[in-house]
């Protein structure tokens, strides 16, 4: 008859840090806040309006784009350094997370941004 050995034995199983994940995940929230944010602004002030277009071509959108993109980079590379061997809590993450990409998304609809459109 085969013996098993004793829980006890056993090397404990590695785990793997959540902070490399954890860092993208905030950093989408970051990067969708930035852009909402952005999109607000542009309607608010002419003078950003004009910053934001790195392109007549394309108008402010390449500018709005552009940083938010840039956000969304810079936030996750510093985030993945600061948290690459840490498991952060996850729930009060994930809140966070979410309510930037809600604020972010809120401020991309027309219906909210053009409330703040200078005349």
């Amino acid at each position: 008859m085969e013996t098993r050995p004793e829980t006890s034995q056993l090397a404990p199983a590695a785990e793997r840090p959540f902070g490399p994940a954890a860092a993208v995940v905030l950093a989408a929230g970051i990067g969708t806040f930035v852009l909402g944010l952005l999109t607000t602004l542009n309607e608010a002030s002419e003078g950003i309006h004009d910053f934001l277009e790195f392109t007549s071509a394309v108008g402010p959108l390449a500018g709005k784009t552009i940083l938010g993109a840039g956000a969304f980079l810079a936030s996750w590379a510093i985030l993945h350094f600061l948290w690459r061997e840490k498991s952060p809590a996850i729930r009060p993450l994930l809140l966070v997370a979410a309510a930037l990409f809600a604020l972010g998304v809120l401020g991309t609809f027309p219906i909210f941004f053009e409330a703040f459109a200078s005349d």
